[in-house]
C-alpha cells in the first residue's frame, strides 16, 4: 500500500481495482533488482546464523 500511495500516487479506487499484475508492472521501474548472493557468501552466512529448530519453537 505505501507503494501504490505512497510512490505512485494512485488513488484508493485506482490502488484496489489495479490487479497484482498491474500493480506489479507499474511498481516495476521503482523496483531495485538484487542479484542472488553467491554461494560462499550464502554459505557464510548459514555458519554466521545456523537454524535452531528447537529455539524457533521453544524447547532450547
Amino acid at each position: 500500500m505505501a507503494i501504490g500511495f505512497g510512490l505512485l500516487r494512485l488513488s484508493p479506487k485506482a490502488f484496489w481495482m489495479m490487479t497484482p499484475i498491474e500493480f506489479e508492472r507499474a511498481a516495476r521501474p521503482f523496483s531495485r533488482r538484487m542479484a542472488a548472493p553467491a554461494r560462499a557468501d550464502l554459505a557464510g552466512l548459514m555458519r554466521a546464523f545456523p537454524d535452531d529448530v528447537n529455539k524457533e519453537i521453544g524447547f532450547g
